[in-house]
């Protein structure tokens, strides 16, 4: 098969194309974007097609896909871009106001001091990154234990630094 006469089927099915990527995106902008997308890789991949079958199916086939990787894209750039927002949120309070941060911080200090002994050594053990396992035989202490008075001194801070 010749590239024109490729051309040419594709061009007589394209007809049936717009009205499905406008049921995909529910817009005429990228409707009509995906439509010249899915029209520009089908005419690149002409050679995948195997002459005989169902084109329409197969440009179909083509459309959807461009639709998925295009969608899970946005999907990941959205995340992306809440990290970033949530992040220069986090800039913005811990550069913003130096004297409350140092005033919550001074809370947290006399919260974790008021905690019981042992659930507070686990609880700092635990934060400063230490593994259940690691402080339980730092500890000499069933593994359990350990997890709950982890637990626990959670609890309690939240509990006591909730205003």
């Amino acid at each position: 098969m010749t590239s024109a006469d490729f051309t040419h089927l594709v061009s007589r099915h394209s007809e049936f194309l717009y009205p499905f990527a406008y049921s995909l995106t529910n817009d005429q902008e990228e409707a009509k974007d995906l439509f010249q997308d899915t029209m520009l890789r089908a005419l690149a991949n002409r050679d995948k097609y195997q002459f005989g079958t169902n084109l329409k199916a197969w440009l179909y086939t083509v459309m959807r896909n461009i639709f998925i990787n295009s969608y899970r894209r946005k999907k990941k750039l959205r995340g992306i871009e809440k990290q970033q927002q949530h992040a220069e949120w986090l800039n913005d309070q811990s550069i913003g106001n130096v004297g409350w941060n140092r005033l919550r911080l001074k809370e947290i200090n006399e919260a974790l001091n008021r905690l019981p002994e042992s659930l507070r050594l686990s609880f700092e053990l635990y934060y400063t990154g230490y593994k259940y396992q690691e402080i339980a035989v730092l500890l000499q202490e069933p593994l359990g234990t350990v997890k709950s008075r982890i637990h626990f001194a959670r609890k309690t801070l939240i509990s006591q630094l909730d205003r």
